[in-house]
């Protein structure tokens, strides 16, 4: 391959005018937050854990996510994807963060799963079923089995891809980042489905989903789409980003945007259907719960503005071409997939009433605050678009 006529350092962009400006105001946000949330932790107990859980998954589906994403390009070979890579790859670097972030939630395994508490155990034939799966210590052996799978796969990705920008873009670096791939996104699918019914489906006692897991997987790849659009739209006008993050780009991943929230949406009305055709009450009560006591307010707010806003404004050719139009909808659909976990996950503790407590803001805040702080650093760090990436030096040559 010919040597590359755009060096690491013409594509070091301003990133510290761009992106760094706003890593110390989110490592401010997140440290107040994280510490209101640990002293609220002292006082209501029960609602950090149920809150920390919700952000938890919040902030997790942006670092799964594109880890999942990185691969689906480099198996696809998208131009999308070579257009987006530096901001999946920042994301991806913080799943070793969310581990860390896993900690209050094994400290909390009594004040939110019922199958930890031995009393309940002790008078449910249901949960005396699941407890050989279900237990406080295979739960955690399985937690760390998860990780360590996708911060290997991440660290790998992340590694080979800046590897390139200084040793170029050979047969061998592509050879191998394709069999990781390849496999990284079956084992990928399979450990998140297992993670999202061990950390989500087991808050209830008895009610079960087949398609629970590709819900959350499907969901995780929306959610770092979302961020990696809202991440480009800020830089779009920065040479030669320009020239990589084109409107045809922008059309692109608007698309992708599309068919993600159409794909969120199938899944959320095939369980809904199938689950309320069959009518078993261990099934029905899931959504019963969801659909009264002032939830189902917030039913409808969700499919409202997570799918039928969104869609009527992706359907715009202009609009997905535009970086600050496309940007604005990824913003609403990023927010409401907060709202969106937040519907799953917090009903199960307060089946009767609407509830929310100042330990949903502080949680979402103080994690993200922190895992946004550690994301610019990570993708400011390193030049913007990838150096030997064949995709970009043909559109850079173009241009």
């Amino acid at each position: 391959m010919a040597e590359s006529k755009f060096t690491s350092s013409q594509l070091e962009l301003s990133a510290s005018n761009v992106l760094r400006k706003l890593q110390t105001p989110a490592l401010g946000i997140g440290g107040i937050a994280l510490a209101a949330s640990f002293v609220g932790a002292l006082v209501w107990p029960q609602p950090f854990y149920q809150a920390w859980l919700v952000a938890y998954f919040y902030w997790l589906a942006m670092a799964l996510g594109s880890t999942a994403l990185l691969m689906m390009q480099y198996i696809s070979g998208g131009r999308w994807g070579a257009a987006i890579r530096r901001p999946l790859e920042a994301a991806a670097s913080n799943v070793p963060l969310m581990a860390l972030a896993f900690i209050p939630i094994a400290v909390g395994l009594k004040s939110l799963y019922p199958w930890a508490d031995p009393d309940l155990v002790a008078t449910s034939k249901v949960l005396q079923y699941k407890a050989v799966y279900l237990n406080p210590t295979f739960f955690v052996a399985r937690t760390v089995v998860y990780f360590a799978v996708w911060t290997l796969i991440s660290n790998r990705l992340v590694a080979w891809s800046r590897e390139s920008d200084t040793k170029g873009w050979g047969a061998k670096h592509a050879g191998r980042i394709s069999v990781l791939s390849h496999a990284g996104i079956i084992i990928w699918a399979l450990t998140m489905s297992l993670a999202a019914i061990d950390w989500g489906m087991s808050l209830e006692i008895a009610w079960f989903s087949h398609i629970y897991g590709l819900m959350f997987a499907g969901a995780q790849i929306l959610s770092a789409l979302l961020l990696a659009v809202i991440v480009s739209a800020r830089i779009a006008d920065h040479r030669p980003i320009t020239d990589i993050l084109s409107p045809d780009r922008f059309h692109d991943l608007g698309k992708l945007m599309l068919a993600f929230t159409m794909v969120w949406t199938y899944f959320q009305l095939s369980q809904y259907i199938i689950m309320w055709g069959a009518n078993l009450p261990e099934e029905v009560e899931w959504y019963i719960i969801r659909n009264e006591g002032g939830w189902e307010y917030l039913t409808l707010f969700l499919f409202l503005f997570h799918f039928v806003v969104p869609f009527a404004l992706l359907l715009s050719r202009a609009r997905k071409k535009n970086p600050m139009s496309i940007a604005g909808v990824a913003t609403l659909l990023i927010v409401m997939r907060y709202v969106d976990i937040f519907w799953w996950i917090t009903p199960t503790f307060s089946p009767h009433a609407f509830f929310v407590h100042p330990m949903h803001l502080t949680t979402v805040l103080g994690i993200g605050g922190i895992w946004m702080w550690r994301y610019i650093g990570t993708l400011a760090s390193h030049p913007l678009l990838a150096v030997h990436e064949p995709v970009i030096e043909t559109e850079l040559e173009h241009a």
